[in-house]
């Protein structure tokens, strides 16, 4: 018996076992709950009987939920990240479309990167990573403390950019020490990555990555007060263009790719093949340091450093995007929401390369942390619809395990996918796609009511779904549970 990566309900599940030493689930046609003989289920909250012949390279995993956290750590972090999302989006559209300048243009920034975004990669790692790993949580106190600090840095670097108070941004200190004690803990849970595991290893670099990027935010944040990178010879913005290009295609882009390797197969169902693995291989060969000489070449103004980071970069993104490509259209289970935002990725990730490339490969030192506008657009889409893709099948299906599995067979029960609007769901994916493809032609074309529509519809899009989310943790969760309040056997917390 083993259970699921994102709760505790207990299930048996053949997968297959491939070069990338991820696991998950085999092909197998999904049936009704009442035709399963022994109540099994999967993490899907869906149950499914074996085919009568299964290929011998299938086992059961060893991957056992009684290692994650209790519900109230991954939520807290989803919540949050949620409400930072909604404030982000607003004050980004005042910015964009009142072209405000100066400071203020740093707070959807921090609000959307460091608010929601990190936060919702803390949730999905501290939930992830023991379980998937097969270990306890190194401290479940320090998680708690790591949240609060973040909360706190994020809210005083969001009030120091909108007042325009240079010195304030020391405040972001308590985000520095957020995300340190939450990089200590998940080192300290992880184990030795093991051999093969390249999602394990992925979210390593990841993790590292992004304790450098906010030692850099430290940095940069003081030298607003005492001017310290100026006598060390360092200029500011060099410094801040290596910051952005760490958290962004470090520790974000790192993560989306590394869960990817997980995640993409098992939504798809789809084999891999060698090719894939050769792929994978280059694009562990390359991805990681190529962000590593990219933002090194950055904050220290070197032009070739810069150049030859870029261009790994560029390959290692390809790489990772054209084995996506394979995984999703390979895919041998029908189509579901989740595995059509795997293909929006798919396609967007050689598209960022491509849009990228041109300036990245002659300017590297002077762009974007991601390249120009429009190839930042387009990674925006990836990380967002990976995030609330996650956050679709995460959220519900832990309040669901913990709200309804102990019901399963005595009474009608909702699935986990019934808890959020399904219409609301399809929308918001077809807005931000739509939205995002506005934004990427109105920068290109120089048409600003392109860019102005595009905004208003992606960000319409993502205040749609985190609203679709935030209903399901009221009306399921905090409701729910004390309309109808319920022992539940114990779980190992």
């Amino acid at each position: 018996m083993s259970r699921g990566v994102f709760g505790d309900l207990v299930f048996v599940e053949p997968v297959r076992v491939c070069d990338f030493g991820s696991r998950f689930p085999a092909d197998l046609p999904f049936e009704n709950p009442a035709s399963w003989p022994n109540g099994q289920s999967n993490t899907f909250g869906r149950t499914r009987r074996p085919t009568a012949a299964e290929p011998s390279r299938m086992r059961v995993p060893d991957v056992d939920t009684s290692y994650g956290p209790p519900l109230r750590l991954p939520l807290a972090h989803a919540v949050l990240g949620l409400g930072f999302l909604l404030v982000g989006v607003v004050l980004g559209t005042v910015v964009l479309v009142g072209d405000l300048d100066g400071l203020v243009r740093l707070a959807p920034i921090h609000l959307l990167v460091l608010g929601w975004i990190c936060l919702t990669i803390m949730g999905a790692m501290e939930q992830f990573v023991p379980v998937w790993s097969g270990v306890d949580l190194h401290s479940r106190r320090l998680a708690d403390l790591a949240l609060v600090l973040v909360t706190a840095g994020v809210v005083g670097l969001t009030s120091a950019a909108v007042f325009g108070r240079p010195r304030l941004f020391v405040l972001g200190l308590f985000a520095v020490a957020g995300v340190w004690t939450f990089v200590y803990d998940l080192l300290r849970t992880l184990p030795r990555p093991r051999r093969g595991d390249v999602t394990e290893r992925h979210f390593v670099y990841a993790l590292c990555a992004l304790a450098v990027a906010v030692a850099l935010g430290g940095l940069l944040a003081v030298d607003f007060s005492v001017g310290l990178l100026a006598r060390a010879g360092l200029s500011h913005a060099a410094v801040r263009s290596g910051h952005a290009t760490l958290a962004l295609l470090g520790g974000v882009l790192l993560t989306v790719v590394g869960a990817l390797y997980q995640l993409g197969p098992m939504f798809a169902g789809a084999d891999v093949d060698r090719r894939s693995i050769r792929l994978s291989r280059v694009e562990e060969a390359t991805l990681p340091p190529g962000v590593a000489l990219l933002a090194a070449g950055r904050a220290l103004a070197h032009h070739r450093l810069a150049l030859l980071g870029a261009a790994l970069v560029l390959v290692g993104v390809v790489a990772a995007g054209l084995l996506l490509v394979r995984v999703v259209f390979e895919r041998r289970v029908e189509t579901t929401p989740t595995a059509t935002r795997y293909a929006v990725v798919a396609v967007a990730l050689p598209l960022w390369a491509v849009l990228a490339a041109p300036t990245l490969l002659t300017h590297p030192l002077d762009t974007g942390a991601v390249g120009p506008a429009a190839a930042a657009w387009v990674l925006g889409v990836v990380f967002a619809a990976v995030l609330v893709g996650t956050l679709y099948h995460v959220v519900p299906f832990l309040i669901w395990d913990r709200r309804y599995a102990d019901r399963v067979g005595f009474e009608p029960v909702p699935m986990p996918d019934d808890l959020y609007e399904a219409r609301a769901a399809r929308a918001d994916l077809v807005g931000l796609v739509f939205g995002g493809a506005a934004l990427v032609a109105g920068t290109v074309f120089g048409t600003p009511r392109l860019v102005v529509a595009g905004v208003a519809v992606a960000g319409t899009a993502l205040v749609l779904a985190a609203l679709n989310l935030v209903q399901v943790v009221w009306v399921h969760a905090l409701r729910g549970w004390r309309a109808a309040p319920r022992e539940r056997p114990p779980t190992g917390e």
